[in-house]
């Protein structure tokens, strides 16, 4: 499955206002819908950065595949560390801080915003990146760049109140990509990572027991099969097609125009 648009689906679930289709808990104006629900697709390939393969180990030479194989290294591999509890709480805490991450900045003119949110906007900034790279909206990474770095910007230079939804966007990002993990058949490391517990043997011959907690000590819920499996890709088809109707509302809004289709 596509992790990114997993992200997004999540975001606009949690803060859309989409009649019948979005949940509105943490609800927001069209803007942080939609710019949200890009972060949050970019987040969502966080995991995968213990991968040398991933999205974001092609997006800066060098950079890019030394951060991956470092992170795989310190994670134990791909699907271990970085997909655990732990790698949650602590992509939540960089979330924060960087979000917390502020410089002060002399006024323009009539423009004085006191302080710029200079740690959102960065992140904001790589994580559009790799979510239009990866659903390959854009050819080259120079253009998804050039993408990321004109939201960055927009979030904490035009609209600054939309820095508040940052750290949620990434952390909601990362745990949908590893919801999408565990229902394939390959699971997860489960919650006490490091330490990984395998089952006894018993539970080998026991026919569904066997296929939730597999022999290698990880957890899985595999409703969607194998990666890459048919159902994994209409999984991925349905929330693809969430988040057209979900984020074309949010467009309409944003231009007034949903009023029209409320009548």
């Amino acid at each position: 499955m596509n992790h990114a648009i997993s992200g997004a689906a999540a975001w606009v679930a949690v803060t859309g206002a989409v009649p019948l289709l979005a949940t509105g808990v943490y609800p927001l104006d069209p803007v942080g819908v939609v710019a949200g629900a890009t972060v949050c697709a970019g987040a969502a390939l966080l995991p995968d950065a213990d991968h040398h393969s991933a999205t974001i180990s092609r997006s800066v030479p060098i950079l890019g595949p030394l951060t991956a194989r470092t992170i795989g290294a310190l994670s134990g591999g791909h699907r271990h560390g970085a997909h655990s509890p732990v790698a949650v709480l602590l992509v939540a805490a960089a979330a924060w801080a960087l979000a917390a991450l502020t410089v002060p900045v002399d006024a323009i003119g009539r423009f004085d915003p006191g302080t710029v949110a200079i740690g959102a906007g960065l992140g904001t900034a790589a994580l559009t990146a790799f979510a239009v790279k990866a659903r390959d909206l854009v050819e080259s990474w120079l253009t998804a760049w050039l993408a990321g770095i004109a939201l960055g910007l927009f979030i904490v230079v035009v609209a600054p109140e939309q820095v508040a939804w940052f750290p949620l966007a990434v952390t909601l990002g990362f745990v949908a990509h590893l919801a999408g993990d565990a229902l394939t058949t390959g699971g997860l490391p489960g919650l006490l990572w490091p330490w990984v517990p395998r089952p006894p043997e018993i539970v080998g011959d026991i026919p569904l027991l066997n296929r939730l907690w597999l022999p290698n000590g990880y957890l899985a819920l595999p409703l969607l099969g194998d990666t890459g499996s048919w159902r994994e890709k209409a999984f991925g088809g349905l929330l693809t097609l969430y988040c057209t109707l979900g984020l074309g509302y949010e467009l309409l809004r944003l231009v007034g125009l949903d009023r029209l289709l409320e009548r």
